[in-house]
């Protein structure tokens, strides 16, 4: 075997349709197959998932050539194949020497060098090699058929874990679209056990019953696409739209009297001339000289034209959306309702995230802070962690306000959405604060605040663009204040 050959057997091996044949093999999992067929979404992250695994094994078995134990055994198989036969005869013994206790070839070589008769054969240099070289090539194989064999139990695992979760979630959450439905299976690695479907329930049933906080998360996943964009040019366009233009032949005012021949406008006294023969000649020639008194008239008439104006072309562009990023008070004035109320608002975000492709990030704030990304890998486990958080300490919005700016500066959170759920009961922010909001907004980043509190401070929600207020009677209203 050339050196090259023998560097990679192991490829060669990895690339022969075993990986292949084991994900044709999972795949008709009676299971898998009702998961996959039950929606385009899972079917398409299911396949993301499979084919993402494939890579990794593939490059997992590859490695097993480079293991001591191989390494070693290549290296001397590609030393011995290149001896010439005298010094092949001479040093054979000591080269197989080196493979007792490393390999299993070990036995079958000394039962080979046993038979001084096949020794002197100048051809059994040449054989020696060939059963060598099929000793490597099955055992790298079964070695790499068993490390396959490990990860595709692990892989069935994830996969049979990742249905009964997106079964349980069945009774949690409504039908949604493939993507919702695609990025749920991406969450869907945490086992649940009966609390944690209890708790989602529970939350879903809340936020059901508060329809209003479902109207405001649906209104901040709209928002993104009703900016223009400032870094897209203007372009000229054209609309026919209907113009008033002023005109003397449309009869709506008497303005006046100048001279002219329209005679259906003559003035009385000119028809004078014709009562007496000698002055009739005096009214003719005044006809012909358009000299004849009329009275002048002007109006308004309506015309179709064509109207020339420059708009951003961004209102037929799709803006690309940005993750959310939802900050929640957790200090203990936000106890009871007002918590029941944020957790709900960001339950109902993290759908729409997943529905809309998007990421979303919680943060936690009181005297510290605590970050939950609801989207991610495992993302279910985050979302029942936030969930299960109990509100206690003071407001302090200035921190995670700055921690939020520092995110949002960043090419990841381009066109990101600020969600500031609070009672707002604490002081102005200062004026650098201010600043650097408002140089965030330049670059079509939001800032939204919903209070849960009647006793806000107003001059504090000055620094958002959309402010919500949601803490209802007993008729539960919802209003907005600009």
């Amino acid at each position: 075997m050339p050196i090259s050959e023998g560097m990679n057997l192991a490829l060669m091996l990895s690339e022969s349709g075993i990986i292949d044949n084991a994900i044709h093999e999972l795949m008709m999992q009676p299971q898998v197959m009702m998961a996959a067929e039950s929606n385009p979404g899972i079917k398409s992250a299911m396949k993301r998932q499979i084919n993402k695994w494939r890579g990794q094994v593939q490059q997992r078995i590859t490695k097993v050539s480079v293991e001591d134990q191989f390494q070693r055994e290549i290296s001397l198989y590609q030393e011995v194949s290149q001896w010439e036969p005298a010094y092949f005869r001479e040093h054979v013994h000591e080269a197989v020497k080196q493979l007792e206790g490393q390999s299993t070839y070990y036995f079958k070589a000394k039962s080979l060098l046993d038979k001084d008769v096949q020794k002197q054969n100048p051809m059994f240099q040449q054989f020696f090699c060939h059963q060598w070289y099929q000793h490597l090539t099955q055992a790298l194989t079964e070695a790499q058929m068993n490390e396959l064999e490990q990860h595709k139990e692990k892989l069935l695992s994830d996969l049979y874990q990742r249905i009964e979760t997106m079964q349980q979630m069945d009774e949690v959450t409504e039908a949604g679209d493939e993507t919702k439905a695609g990025r749920l299976w991406d969450m869907a690695k945490a086992k649940l056990t009966r609390t944690d479907v209890t708790t989602l329930k529970t939350m879903a049933t809340f936020l059901k019953k508060n329809d209003g906080l479902q109207e405001i998360a649906e209104k901040l996943g709209r928002m993104a696409n009703e900016i223009d964009d400032p870094n897209k040019a203007r372009v000229r366009s054209e609309d026919l739209k209907m113009v008033e233009e002023r005109s003397d032949s449309v009869t709506d005012d008497i303005v006046g009297i100048h001279e002219s021949d329209d005679l259906s406008k003559l003035l009385p006294n000119e028809a004078m001339f014709l009562a007496y023969p000698e002055l009739e000649v005096v009214f003719y020639k005044h006809l012909v000289d358009k000299r004849l008194l009329n009275y002048r008239m002007q109006g308004a008439q309506r015309k179709l034209r064509r109207v020339k104006a420059y708009k951003r072309q961004t209102k037929q562009v799709e803006q690309d959306k940005g993750p959310f990023i939802v900050c929640i008070d957790a200090s203990g004035s936000m106890n009871g309702f007002p918590e029941q109320c944020a957790k709900a608002l960001a339950y109902g975000l993290m759908q729409i995230a997943l529905a809309e492709d998007r990421d979303c990030y919680v943060i936690m704030f009181s005297t510290q802070q605590i970050t939950y990304e609801l989207t991610k890998q495992d993302g279910l486990r985050e979302v029942l962690n936030f969930l299960s958080y109990s509100f206690h300490g003071g407001t302090d919005l200035g921190p995670v306000l700055d921690q939020s700016i520092d995110l949002m500066l960043g090419e990841k959170y381009k066109n990101a959405d600020l969600v500031v759920l609070s009672d707002f009961i604490a002081p102005a922010q200062p004026t650098e604060m201010l600043k650097r909001i408002n140089k965030l907004k330049e670059h079509k980043n939001r800032f939204h605040a919903v209070s849960l509190s009647k006793y806000g401070n107003p001059e504090l929600m000055t620094i958002f663009d959309h402010c919500w207020s949601y803490h209802p009677s007993r008729l539960g209203r919802l209003f907005k204040w600009r």
